[in-house]
């Protein structure tokens, strides 16, 4: 059974830094895409960030310079550092991990993240 599980989410002020997981089981990991995308209320799931292992990743505009995502395959775990946050940053996160050729495409439960003075 594939289980995908985000965690590190919660409350920052702005300017802070939060650090998520994403941890995989069930699934040969190294073979996988992986992502993380966001969705704040009101609006659509959008990308935040895919990659994290060769290659190069790839961000959104937004998060350029501030964001880094990472991943280490042996022990099937995505990350999200994110750093200088800023409101709008405020979402719930959600772990992405795809075969490349798009099926099967596995999300995680999703951890919200608030950036609130």
């Amino acid at each position: 059974q594939v289980q995908v599980v985000e965690s590190g989410g919660g409350l920052v002020q702005p300017g802070g830094s939060l650090k998520l997981s994403c941890a995989a089981s069930g699934i040969l990991f190294r073979l996988y895409a992986t992502g993380w995308y966001r969705q704040a209320p009101g609006k659509q799931r959008e990308l935040v960030a895919v990659g994290g292992s060769g290659g190069w990743p790839n961000y959104a505009d937004s998060v350029k310079g501030r964001f880094t995502i990472s991943r280490d395959d042996a022990k099937s775990t995505l990350w999200l550092q994110m750093n200088s946050l800023k409101p709008e940053d405020t979402a719930v996160y959600y772990c992405n991990i795809e075969y490349p050729t798009g099926t099967p495409s596995y999300w995680g439960q999703g951890t919200q993240v608030t950036v609130s003075s």
